[in-house]
């Protein structure tokens, strides 16, 4: 096995935009990896064996590496590192085992072409990922996945109300057939692009709703049939649960409302969101999609069975059926150290449950009570929302499961504290 990889970012341009250092490099290889696209950039002074990527990349890169000796070089495009094969080398191989020469990113190729500041600007990696942050003004590099890219785009946020909002597509950036295809979001229709494209966004407003960035967004931006965490309560659990990098198992997810919220708020934030009805799960699905949390992963099943074999959380939310036996037992054993649970209860039996993993874990008990003011025939009266009990805590280093389940008790009917 080679002992460094070491990956070169070519543009467009191919062998003749690079650099002197770059081309030392992938002269002096034994073996060079890449698509097809970028061995076929190669002069053929380049006598290194060309060996394309495997696919799936992930699952096969690990022993096609293996199996190399010599200098190995990989090839990529512009910088590595954005979106590109380096950083997945990196997270395979190790940060000693990779060195990377980057070349200029087709992101700021397309910054310089709108004269856009880089500090002004999202860098998106995914279409669905803008409509999280849809506001008037906003501008965006939106990294295609292929030629479709730019149309789903502009369907998406047509449907959205921002179908004023003006698109540029850039191909080939940087090399002999570069190109901008121009339009708006709701007259983009059947426009075709090269497959080799990422797009820039300026976000204008035909009448489209702006969302909050912080956690709370209003009930109806929500598909859902009743069962949903209520707006207060559930700002008021994620601010608990701490939205960042890493899983929160949503459990009884109803609409879907704080797993695709925790993945709202940051880019490497997670979700498995856990319904045991099929048509709720679908909702799930359209909710996560229409909110900019395309990756929110549904799970349909019974907890806690169905939890058994996911992935360990970093955060854990039980917004209904805590009185089953074994399901906060088994969430708290999952968790992982240093990571967060909250659970909401609006029944005496499941408060009671919640009182006792207080006492035994501490964290914090709360009862929360909402009221919204609302017509009394001519006049103007509040309307209290039935009480939910609150508690959230952090798993600590050494802390043990218990041994017995307070919920010791099959309840006839699962509550849910929506």
């Amino acid at each position: 096995m080679a002992n460094i990889i070491t990956v070169v970012g070519i543009g467009a341009d191919g062998w003749g935009g690079l650099d002197q250092q770059r081309r030392d490099v992938v002269e002096g290889a034994d073996v060079v990896l890449g698509g097809a696209r970028h061995l076929a950039l190669l002069p053929e002074s380049v006598a290194a064996e060309r060996v394309q990527w495997p696919s799936p990349l992930r699952d096969q890169l690990p022993s096609l590496v293996e199996s190399l000796e010599g200098d190995v070089v990989a090839l990529a495009s512009g910088d590595p590192l954005l979106a590109g094969v380096g950083a997945t080398l990196v997270d395979l191989l190790g940060p000693d085992a990779v060195t990377i020469l980057p070349g200029v990113s087709s992101v700021s190729l397309a910054l310089a072409r709108m004269r856009w500041a880089a500090d002004d600007v999202l860098v998106l990696r995914h279409h669905q990922d803008l409509l999280r942050h849809l506001r008037e003004g906003i501008r965006a590099v939106v990294l295609s996945a292929d030629e479709t890219t730019p149309a789903a785009l502009a369907e998406a946020l047509a449907g959205a109300g921002y179908g004023a909002s003006s698109l540029a597509v850039h191909s080939d950036l940087g090399g002999p057939d570069e190109a901008v295809h121009r339009g708006l979001a709701a007259s983009w229709g059947g426009q075709e692009v090269p497959r080799l494209n990422l797009v820039t966004v300026q976000v204008r407003s035909s009448g489209g709703r702006v969302l909050p960035l912080v956690p709370g967004l209003p009930d109806d931006a929500f598909e859902h049939d009743g069962q949903i965490t209520k707006r207060d309560v559930r700002a008021s659990a994620l601010a608990r649960l701490a939205p960042g990098p890493g899983l929160l198992w949503d459990v009884g997810a109803g609409a879907g409302s704080v797993g695709i919220e925790w993945s709202r708020e940051h880019a490497e934030a997670r979700a498995l969101a856990v319904e045991v009805r099929a048509d709720r799960a679908e909702r799930i699905e359209r909710n996560a999609v229409a909110l900019g949390a395309p990756d929110v992963q549904v799970v349909t099943g019974e907890a806690p069975a169905v939890l058994e074999g996911l992935q360990a959380p970093d955060a854990v939310f039980v917004g209904g059926g805590a009185t089953d036996p074994g399901l906060l037992p088994t969430c708290w054993s999952a968790l992982r150290p240093g990571g967060r649970i909250v659970v909401h209860g609006v029944t005496l039996e499941t408060e009671q449950i919640l009182t006792e993993w207080y006492q035994r874990h501490g964290g914090e008990l709360t009862r929360l009570h909402v009221e919204h003011a609302g017509p009394i025939g001519r006049f103007t009266g509040w309307s209290p929302a039935r009480a939910v009990t609150q508690w959230a805590a952090v798993k600590p280093e050494d802390d043990a499961v218990p041994a017995e389940d307070p919920a010791a008790e099959p309840s006839d009917q699962v509550e849910d504290a929506r």
